[in-house]
Parts: C-alpha cells; structure tokens; sequence
C-alpha cells in the first residue's frame, strides 16, 4: 500500500486518458473539472445526481456519464496541454456552487468545513498551528513550559483515536506517550478477525484526509486491508516508538494537589506507576464483546465463541453450526460460515433494514489510484461526495415528525418514503421465495437501528438448502444445543455469538477517580456523558476520544472525522494549558448538563430514541449514550476551539448558558 504523494503531471495519450477516466465516480469528476477550469457551467442540471444516497455514481444512467466523462475528458487534455499546472483552491463562490450543485441545496453553513477538505495531496489544514516550543507561557516562565512542569499527555489505545492524536501531539512537540492491551496497533481491527470483515464505510472515505491511501483494493475494504493501512501509518509517522505495548491501564487517579493523573498500569515489566497532567481515552465504543443473558449459555458442551475472540482453530467444515444475533458483524460473517458448514441455524431476534450497496464486495478499478495521482483534487471532491450525507441527506429521514404522526412503521413521511424505498429492495430480491419476507421485513422505523449494506448476498445466504432462519425466541441453551420458547431444541456442534458489544460501558474495566476521589463509573451510573463527548465534569485534563454521543448512526461520514474534531479541540485544550499556565481543565457542570439537555431532547426526536425496539443505541436507563443526533458538521462547529469560559477557573467567570443551544458562540 502506499500513502497518497504529490500529484504527478498527466502524460497518458488520448485513448489512455479516457480509459482512465471509465474508472472515475462522475459526480466528482464533473465538480473537479468544474473547480480545474473554472467553468461552473459542466455542473450541468440534467448530470445532477438523483440517486446519490443508494447508488454508486449517483444513479446516474450509462448515457449521462457518458456525456460528463467527455466533457472531463476535453477539460483534461487542456489541463495536459498547458503542462498539468494545479489550480489554488476554491474560493468561496466556488465552493459554494459547486457543493450545492451536488447536494442539490445552499451549502453556506457548510463552506468553512468544505473549506479544509478541498485541498491538494501533502496539504494538512486541521494540523496545529503551534508549537509547544514557541509558547510564551505566563509571564516570568521560559517558553513551552507549563506551570507545574511540561505537560505530558497519556494516550490509552493505539486505535484510530489514538494513533491521531499521537500524530497531532508529535506535530505540536508535545510529549505522549500511547499505552495499548495489543501486542500491535489497529484497535477494533487488530481484534475483529471474523471471516468477512469488513468496514461498511466507503474505503477512500474511511482514512485520515491527510494521509490518504490512493490503492484502496476493495471499496469496502476487508480486515487484513484495514490494519495494515495503521500499521503503515504508525511506521511512517514514527509512532510506534511512542507506544507501550503488551501494557494496561488498570486505574487513573487525578491528584488533586498536584493536578496531574496518576496511572498503575500492568504491562510486560509488571505494574508500574506513571503520571501525567493530560489523559486521553481512546479506547472506543466498540471493543468489549457482549455477551447474551440467556439461561444455560455456560452448559453448552461444544465450542462456543463470540465474533470478536473468533476461535480459528475450531473446524466448521460439515458441521452444525448455530449463530445467535443478525446485527453488522453477524451479517457479515454468516454468509461465510454458511458456505463451510453443514447446517446453519440463524437465530434472529428482531432483523434489520438493508441499504442497497451493489458494489459492497467489489475491487476498485485499477485506474481509481491513477486518477487520485494525477488529477488535482479528485482525491478532495470525491472523499467529499463520499461525506455529503453526514452533512446532508441522511439525518432528515431520522427525524421524528410529530404531525406525521409517527409510529412504529414510520416516524415522518420522508421515513415512510425510506421505508417503501428499502421494502422495494427486499421484495425484488425475494418475488420467488415470498414466505421469507415476513421474517426479514423490519416492524420498526428505518434508523430505529443501525443500517445495514446490501448487495443481495444476506437474502441468498438465508436461502440456501443448508441454513435455517429461526425468529422463535430463545429460551434455554443446553448442552446440546439452542431450545426456543416452542419447546423445540435445536442441536448443533458450534455456537457462534454475534451479539455486538457492551458499547454503553465507557472507559471499562479501568477504574477511574476524579477529584475528591470520585469514581467516574459510579458518577455516571450506567448512564455515561460528556461534553461534547469528551469532558466530563470532577475529571480534569481528561479528553474522550470516541466517547458519549459521538457515533454517526448512517448520517453519512466516519468515526475517523469524529476523532479528527475531537483531536482538534484536544490539541487546543493542551495549547492553553500550555500558554496560560493553567493547572487544569475542568468542565463546568451547568454547562455538561445543559449540553447534555439538548443532545437528549434530540435523539428524543431521532427513530432510535422514539422506537422501542431494542437496539445497542441504548442502554439500560432508556437513554442513548452513542448516538450523535445532529449533523457532522455540527460537531465540527463546536469543537473546533476551547471556550475558556465552559471551564471552571477564578479568572474566567462563568456565562448563562442558553438550553436551546448551549456554546453556540463559536
């Protein structure tokens, strides 16, 4: 794999040229020739995009990218002519235009976000734009030096979190150190090795925008793929040098006299004691399987595993294999096990909605890394068509419309529209096996649960001659096998648990006290928050990466933007410890509640609040402790900074905070 270098000039001949662009998404091959040449007028009403939330090049018909490739094609050969010289970036008319010619709408809240996504290869806008070396500090101190010593940061996991924020903090010459459970970075994708692994984020969207892969294999690319794009990017960026491995947090202490985090952490050496001013977590959401609460799950006499420790040494070749759960990872990995084993039972409890995604499974075109080395800003405009929905598109069919009036078929109209659109989907695929679609026709509103991609395989797997769908409740597992609540037992050899994760339980098994000794899982009470997912108040200089309310159910984007706006307001917080001599970082607890207020009252309103089918959005208080009920630019708008006045601290007092929109002046 390589990282995405700088651009090279365009030297293929004509009939090499257009075979490259076959290969292009049109829709931001027709915005990149619009911002190459300033012609404004390829942006064409009739080459508009109609089906860009389902369908690989905005369901545009054969002919229509015909015509735009040929328009991108002439636009090409005079870019090659005049010696393949990069235009600046957009200006903000430009920009303006072009995006809203894509999203169909007014794009002016969004420019300045889009702003820091259209530029060329190497260009890296959300770095620091300091150095710890440059600050002046308090007055009567030396440059770069915090008032009760340098500030070090401790960052726990080497995942996608922690692998960026070691990057940003080596950027900015601040000290880090990354400690991680692993023998090797990768997080969830270093522990999930469950036959068909794969991200069902877009591959080219799903990296850092600095350091972008030009290679992708696949479009929704596998396991092996992914772990090996962070293992490559801790080389290049000198990383692993920065990381402990083999070693566990087991306990963080904030000293309050001294105002620094104190952690005991077991590791190859032993356990140990290391302190820092700054603590990350970065530990994620998903990375602590779950078990069902089912009688009996201990007596099962065979092999018995989760999809998240899958246990490669047992044979399922021409056995009886069972799988409870049909979640994402369930889904992914059951139309594997069904082409190896004797008999699949699948035992489903409530099924999900599936998104057309033909191209799930397919390899990139061979020329695709082409286009992103040679074409400016190709790479830019299509990692943006690919992030569109989060900003526009998606959350609209999510929201609760109470004049619809909602119900458990549908919460708005534009709901209900989703709801015919993906029950047309399922239908075609079943006009010769209709029995099977009350068994997989959700009951629930679309995004009510996680969506799931779709390219046909699920509905072909459930109907092979081998594999049985049991919607039958569970009520025992005996030594034998699986017996639902008609009496029937189901016998089988393996048993594979594809139950997700105990996403709710942040920042476990560590323990974690604040000041004055508070416990943070005893504050939070099964019921975690943050504000802005990441401060929690009585915890100071503590940041959560990935943390309360930050996961995008299908709005569009990835967890990597998420972490990209929590490490930018992270790098900000150690900025001002740094040049104020502030000792610490502690939230004000008006303003995480009243935060707080409003992200519930939101996800209230959103299809996963509103249903009552269970789904991992929720935990056991009845409350959504993951979700994100707003759009991504939103979360981009308000941590792009610190507010020194949304932390307690004498010589900032504190404001009134408005519960409709709290810190909303940035």
């Amino acid at each position: 794999m390589s990282f995405q270098g700088p651009l090279r000039p365009i030297t293929a001949d004509d009939d090499a040229l257009r075979a490259h662009l076959e290969s292009a998404e049109v829709p931001a091959l027709l915005m990149t020739v619009a911002h190459l040449t300033g012609d404004l007028s390829v942006l064409r009403e009739d080459l508009r995009a109609a089906g860009w939330l389902f369908a690989p090049q905005g369901g545009l018909s054969a002919e229509q990218r015909a015509a735009a490739r040929e328009t991108a094609f002439g636009a090409l050969v005079r870019y090659r002519e005049a010696g393949s010289v990069p235009p600046p970036p957009p200006d903000r008319e430009t920009l303006r235009r072009i995006s809203g010619w894509a999203m169909g709408g007014d794009t002016e809240d969004v420019l300045p976000l889009l702003a820091e996504e259209i530029v060329l290869p190497g260009q890296d806008p959300r770095a620091p734009r300091w150095r710890a070396r440059d600050l002046a500090g308090p007055a009567g101190e030396e440059p770069g030096r915090h008032r009760a010593g340098a500030v070090r940061v401790s960052i726990i996991g080497a995942g996608m979190s922690g692998l960026l924020a070691g990057y940003r903090l080596a950027q900015a010459g601040v000290p880090f150190t990354i400690y991680e459970k692993n023998d090797d970075v990768g997080g969830t994708w270093l522990e999930n090795r469950y036959p068909g692994c794969r991200v069902d984020v877009p591959s080219h969207l799903y990296s850092y925008p600095f350091a972008n892969r030009s290679d992708w294999p696949d479009h929704f690319c596998t396991q092996d793929q992914l772990l090996q794009y962070f293992q490559e990017f801790a080389k290049e960026y000198g990383l692993y040098e920065h990381i402990r491995f083999g070693t566990e947090v087991r306990e963080a202490r904030w000293d309050d006299e001294h105002a620094h985090w104190r952690l005991r952490l077991c590791g190859p050496d032993g356990p140990r004691s290391v302190r820092s001013e700054v603590l990350v977590s970065a530990v994620g959401q998903l990375n602590r399987p779950k078990l069902p609460d089912i009688p009996g799950r201990e007596r099962f006499a065979g092999p018995a595993f989760h999809s998240a420790g899958w246990d490669h040494d047992v044979p399922l070749a021409g056995r009886r294999v069972a799988v409870i759960g049909t979640g994402a990872s369930a889904y992914q990995f059951i139309p594997e096990v069904a082409g190896t084993a004797g008999a699949l039972t699948v035992f489903q409890r409530t099924p999900p909605w599936l998104r057309p995604t033909p191209h799930y499974h397919d390899a990139v075109p061979p020329s695709t890394a082409w286009l992103y080395e040679h074409i400016p800003y190709y790479a830019a405009w299509h990692r943006f068509w690919l992030f569109a929905p989060g900003l526009r598109g998606v959350l609209e069919g999510w929201i609760v419309d109470p004049d619809h009036p909602p119900t458990e078929r549908a919460v708005s109209a534009t709901n209900d529209e989703l709801r015919a659109t993906l029950t047309r989907h399922l239908r075609a695929q079943l006009a010769d096996a209709p029995e099977l679609l009350p068994l997989v026709l959700p009951r629930y509103p679309v995004g009510a649960k996680r969506v799931l991609r779709d390219n046909g395989m699920w509905l072909r797997t459930l109907r092979r001659e081998n594999v049985t769908l049991v919607t039958e409740s569970i009520s025992e597992i005996t030594e034998s096998g699986v017996r639902t609540a008609d009496g029937v037992l189901h016998e089988i050899d393996v048993l594979i648990y594809g139950t997700g994760f105990a996403a709710s339980q942040f920042l476990a098994p560590m323990r974690v006290t604040g000041i004055g000794g508070a416990d943070l899982h005893e504050t939070w009470d099964g019921d975690a928050r943050a504000y802005l997912g990441l401060a929690v108040p009585g915890f100071p200089n503590l940041f959560c990466l990935y943390g309360p309310n930050t996961n995008l159910s299908g709005q569009g984007g990835s967890i990597f933007y998420f972490s990209e706006c929590g490490v930018t307001y992270l790098l900000d917080a150690v900025r001002l410890l740094m040049e104020t001599g502030r000792r610490s970082l502690d939230v004000k607890r008006d303003v995480h509640d009243a935060y707080n207020a409003w992200v519930d009252r939101a996800n209230s309103e959103r299809a996963w609040g509103w249903s009552k089918v269970s789904n991992w959005f929720t935990n056991e208080k009845g409350r959504s402790a993951q979700n994100w009920p707003f759009t991504a630019q939103e979360y981009w708008r308000r941590t792009r900074r610190v507010d020194l006045s949304d932390y307690e601290a004498p010589d900032h007092p504190g404001r009134s905070t408005d519960p409709a929109a709290p810190s909303g002046k940035r």
